[in-house]
């Protein structure tokens, strides 16, 4: 059976790469989640997918000078300071709020929501003995040439997640090498696709786990690379239809923003 990943969280029922996404993904049934880490102008680790904190903050009235620079120019303290959990109502990236499946309660709860850090997201994954999918991502300069591998792998040792808790994702293979060398029994599943350069290659015999995106590769190379033996988790698939077919095939994981859908497909 399919393991379901919730994307950034249970994001289409709560403001993405929050706890209370995490939290509410674990609520509907998601076997794990995935998030972004990011790294903060005083070399902190948390959670954010977007550079410039705009869409999923109010750093623009927070900060309004300062916008659109990256969030590596942001201490943590500053970033702390950001309400995370407003703008969900408002924008309703899902159509989930007018679709009735929040309620007021959950939302009036999501105002002031604070971004996570890294050692939130570990904490909470061990108090839910859960399972945490931690994209490694490329940092915004001046953090581009941050060991985001050291500092992530040291945080993991003194919270004290493990393979049971923990795997990590990336686009940056060598990264994900480099995880395995210093860490060998912690899973890592290369993301591909992530920009539209970026070739779909199956090829490096180094992993056993893709994470392909859907809409660049067929149902037929799907078929293909489960034939061979590998493991393939595709993101990000929203359709419940398409979920029951893809988990038919033998898919190891889907990557979604649906979890609700899922767990119940």
């Amino acid at each position: 059976m399919a393991a379901i990943i919730a994307h950034r969280g249970a994001r289409s029922l709560a403001p993405e790469n929050t706890l209370a996404a995490a939290r509410k993904a674990h609520a509907v049934g998601a076997d794990l989640w995935e998030t972004d880490v990011a790294v903060s102008a005083d070399g902190q680790l948390f959670l954010m997918h977007d550079d410039a904190m705009t869409r999923t903050t109010d750093v623009a009235d927070r900060f309004p000078g300062r916008v659109p620079a990256p969030f590596s120019t942001y201490t943590l303290a500053e970033i702390r300071t950001l309400d995370a959990g407003s703008w969900f109502e408002r924008d309703d990236p899902f159509g989930q709020v007018a679709a009735g499946a929040v309620t007021r309660a959950e939302l009036d709860r999501y105002v002031g929501e604070k971004v996570p850090t890294l050692r939130e997201a570990f904490e909470l994954t061990l108090e839910l003995d859960w399972r945490l999918n931690l994209e490694l991502k490329a940092q915004p300069r001046p953090n581009d040439t941050f060991d985001e591998v050291g500092a992530v792998l040291a945080l993991a040792d003194e919270v004290g997640i493990g393979p049971d808790h923990l795997l990590f994702s990336s686009a940056r293979h060598e990264w994900l090498k480099a995880v395995r060398q210093r860490r060998p029994d912690l899973e890592v599943q290369a993301i591909l696709g992530l920009f539209p350069e970026d070739p779909i290659d199956f090829g490096d015999p180094f992993f056993e786990a893709f994470n392909p995106r859907i809409t660049r590769v067929s149902i037929e190379e799907i078929g293909e690379q489960i034939a061979r033996g590998i493991r393939l988790n595709p993101y990000t698939v929203n359709d419940p239809d398409e979920m029951a077919r893809l988990a038919r095939m033998g898919i190891a994981g889907l990557i979604t923003d649906f979890p609700q859908l899922g767990a119940r497909a």
